[in-house]
């Protein structure tokens, strides 16, 4: 585990986290300190496995959980918060939503206002940046993502709760494969400056150091800025920064 226990004594629920970039999320903010909780509908299999990973071998105590819970309904996410009420006897302090975005803010919402506050990051896309044709409905889903964050941002203004949202460029998961024939695939790559599209393993320490600034310190942005995206930017500014951008709500210190 790492040095850094910043946020050791907080619990967090990851949703979407049995693969891909919800999965290294899960376990960098495990790897911060953090008790988690994570959701599955049906097939449990792969959440036992990163709650496996991040409990280790020693049994005596209990770093992560599996809690059933469809984020896409409604009545099913009570379940989802009781869940680290009733395993680790404390309010979730953190959401990081790859999955069910509004449904588990206006839950966590209230939750997180009876806790005393705390940090909800959404997981959305740069593509909503990109405006690439034949994305219209993912680009969409995307943007309201977005629009949301900003609002609940402004919503959530003196309740002590900071509204943060992160756009990642493409990144080789499989979702991102499903579906995409070889053509397509070699068309988004050389869409970028550098031609490539980057590994979880790429990503997952750059989204962790950007987006956990918003949870060790205080900062302001008023917008999303598309400055980290391989879609659009030059290879010089790739370079020095990653593929994702943040939006930042919180109050001066």
């Amino acid at each position: 585990m790492a040095e850094n226990r910043s946020l050791e004594g907080h619990v967090a629920i990851v949703t979407g986290a049995s693969c891909g970039v919800g999965k290294e999320i899960a376990i960098h903010l495990a790897q911060k300190g953090a008790k988690l909780v994570i959701n599955y509908v049906e097939n449990v299999e792969k959440e036992e496995e990163v709650a496996s990973i991040i409990n280790g071998d020693d049994c005596t105590v209990l770093k992560a959980i599996t809690c059933k819970a469809n984020v896409s309904k409604a009545s099913k996410m009570s379940s989802l918060f009781d869940g680290d009420e009733e395993s680790f006897r404390k309010n979730a302090h953190i959401l990081v939503n790859c999955a069910g975005a509004f449904l588990c803010c206006r839950e966590s919402t209230n939750r997180l206002i009876k806790g005393g506050g705390g940090w909800i990051i959404n997981i959305t896309s740069s593509i909503v940046g990109s405006l690439r044709p034949g994305h219209t409905s993912y680009a969409i889903n995307k943007a309201v993502v977005d629009t949301m964050t900003k609002i609940l941002a402004r919503e959530l203004r003196g309740a002590n709760i900071k509204a943060n949202c992160v756009a990642l460029g493409p990144v080789a998961t499989d979702m991102f494969f499903k579906g995409k024939s070889e053509v397509l695939i070699e068309c988004i790559t050389k869409e970028g400056p550098l031609e490539w599209i980057r590994e979880v393993n790429d990503v997952e320490p750059k989204i962790g150091s950007e987006m956990w600034k918003c949870v060790d310190e205080t900062l302001i942005v008023p917008e999303i800025n598309n400055i980290h995206s391989p879609l659009l930017e030059s290879p010089q500014t790739l370079l020095e920064n990653t593929n994702i951008s943040l939006i930042f709500n919180g109050k001066h210190k």
